[in-house]
């Protein structure tokens, strides 16, 4: 009964939000009490719907009520914190809608701590006790709360189904078993769990690896949205600091050709109206001229005209307009017509350079459209023939098969001296640059003790170093794919990366250049990726192996 007491003692001072002993309490307009911080979180949360409610009556208010300070309540919650009492635990909580509740509580049901297998019911921490405490409960099969313990009973026979049916795929009693599943293949329901327990963790591996593959994919693509964005930005702040330079020569060269068409303009005004003034004055002066031998030619007295005759100034020299010759006004014409064609040619250019831009753009395609091969079938239609080169082969390998099979020898070769060729390094490329999509396999056969390197690289990696930072997958310009025999690593940029896998004699090897893809396969039966690399590759690359320990080798097999 002091339990009960207690127990309601709680109940009556407890936050219904937070379900802990009431701190700071405020009553709502409809009388519920709840700490100050829990009511105003919970208001805050919906306050999108412009309503506030009771959590308790639902009682909905508008606008959002002015909360004020229960101070009775207060009073008595300190007071119950100084005695001790204190807010239920959590294991006391009533079970709500998406709770297990427990099967021996009534009335108010609390929420189950554990379930039995046996006992096929849930226990709440009081009720759970026994099994707990009494030594044959203590065998019976503790879970997690469950609702679905019952489908753990036969319908049919209302026993336990213990067995599982492996020809009809479903949970049996043994009643079942003994009767229709009679003849039928059968195990132990916790034998067929154990055998797809390990189903499931193999499942789990796949989807993780699978996660952890996309993620890298995700995070991929991330950076490739931040480098298109910036990219194309460049792209637009260049082109428009160059446009706006071409504008400026344009006006700067407007301007001058303005300049100078006014100034041939002034010049040659100069010179028409100098010329005018000059005829202007001799008009004047011819005029006045015959002003004089008009009154010379009207003296009556012959005397008089004989006297006046002698002192008649002689002509100037005429400034005739036969004396110069006026062209035809067609100086600027010409100008213009100048700029029209500048114009035009501008306007060819622009054209063809939009042209040219449009098919640059169009070309600009960051995502691979076409899937990746999934089946050898797949990767086989992109099988590419690789031929070596002798000229790039070290003098302690052997070319044969159609220089397809190099082998590492004891002795040097008789090669000649060529720039190309590995001088330390006992390494080989292909004669042809790999571009596009293509896939190639390596017949790879490793003494005890040696290894051989699978690579792919870039034809400029340096040929006549001793340094081992010059071996593939040792440097920034090479990968490779260390074949030991019985085990494989993985090598770039002095990075050694374990490879789990099947180990087969022949290595799948698959480029995409463009979507800068490069993985590696171990080829049997099936195909088992080893290693994948996402890269951006620039120039050509070229396949190439290393070849270390004599007696081993490396063929690149025909695969058309």
């Amino acid at each position: 009964m002091a339990q009960q007491e207690n127990q309601l003692d709680r109940e009556r001072f407890c936050c219904s939000i937070c379900l802990d002993l009431l701190n700071d309490p405020v009553t709502t307009v409809c009388g519920h009490s709840y700490c100050k911080s829990c009511i105003n979180t919970h208001w805050d949360n919906g306050e999108e719907r412009g309503s506030y409610s009771c959590p308790q009556c639902r009682q909905t208010f508008t606008p959002r009520p002015v909360l004020g300070k229960n101070t009775m309540l207060a009073d008595l919650a300190e007071e119950l914190k100084k005695t001790g009492l204190q807010a239920a635990p959590a294991d006391y909580c009533y079970a709500g809608p998406e709770d297990v509740a427990c099967d021996v509580c009534t009335g108010r049901k609390l929420k189950a701590l554990k379930s039995c297998l046996v006992c096929f019911a849930s226990y709440c921490e009081k009720h759970l006790q026994p099994h707990l405490q009494s030594a044959p409960l203590k065998k019976h099969k503790l879970v997690e709360p469950s609702e679905k313990l019952q489908e753990n009973i036969c319908s049919r026979h209302d026993e336990v189904m213990k067995i599982f049916c492996r020809t009809d795929q479903q949970c049996i009693c043994y009643l079942c078993s003994m009767d229709e599943h009679k003849d039928h293949n059968t195990v132990s329901a916790a034998a067929e769990r154990t055998e797809r327990q390990r189903e499931v963790g193999l499942r789990r591996q796949t989807i993780q690896q699978r996660v952890q593959d996309t993620e890298k994919d995700v995070k991929l693509l991330q950076q490739e949205e931040e480098a298109v964005n910036g990219s194309a930005d460049k792209a637009v702040e260049d082109s428009e600091k160059i446009f706006t330079e071409l504008i400026r020569l344009l006006k700067k060269r407007s301007s001058d050709v303005k300049q100078q068409i006014r100034s041939q303009q002034e010049t040659e005004v100069s010179r028409v109206r100098e010329l005018r003034e000059r005829l202007e004055q001799e008009i004047t002066e011819l005029k006045r001229k015959d002003h004089e031998l008009k009154q010379l030619a009207d003296t009556e007295d012959h005397s008089q005209f004989l006297h006046n005759y002698p002192s008649l100034s002689p002509l100037s020299e005429s400034t005739h307009s036969s004396s110069f010759r006026i062209l035809p006004l067609r100086n600027f014409e010409d100008v213009t017509a100048a700029v029209s064609q500048v114009r035009g040619r501008l306007q060819d250019i622009l054209s063809e350079t939009e042209t040219e831009i449009l098919q640059i753009l169009s070309q600009v395609d960051v995502l691979l459209l076409q899937p990746e091969p999934e089946t050898r079938a797949d990767f086989l239609k992109h099988s590419q023939e690789i031929i070596l080169d002798p000229n790039t082969a070290n003098k302690y390998l052997l070319l044969s098969e159609g220089n397809r099979k190099v082998t590492r020898m004891s002795k040097q070769q008789s090669y000649s001296d060529h720039p190309d060729r590995f001088t330390y390094q006992p390494q080989v490329l292909s004669r042809e640059s790999l571009t596009g999509r293509c896939y190639w396999e390596v017949e790879v056969e490793v003494e005890v003790g040696g290894v051989v390197h699978v690579a792919v690289t870039y034809k400029n990696i340096s040929r006549a170093e001793l340094l081992q930072e010059f071996l593939f997958g040792c440097n920034d310009k090479s990968w490779s794919l260390v074949c030991h025999g019985d085990s494989y690593h993985f090598h770039y940029n002095r990075i050694d990366t374990p490879v789990s896998g099947p180990v087969s004699s022949r290595v799948g090897v698959y480029l995409d250049h463009s979507a800068g893809v490069l993985s590696f396969y171990s080829v049997s039966d099936t195909m088992t990726l080893l290693h994948r690399v996402q890269s951006t590759f620039t120039p050509p690359l070229y396949a190439g192996v290393r070849v270390y320990c004599s007696g081993s080798t490396a063929e690149f097999s025909k695969l058309k």
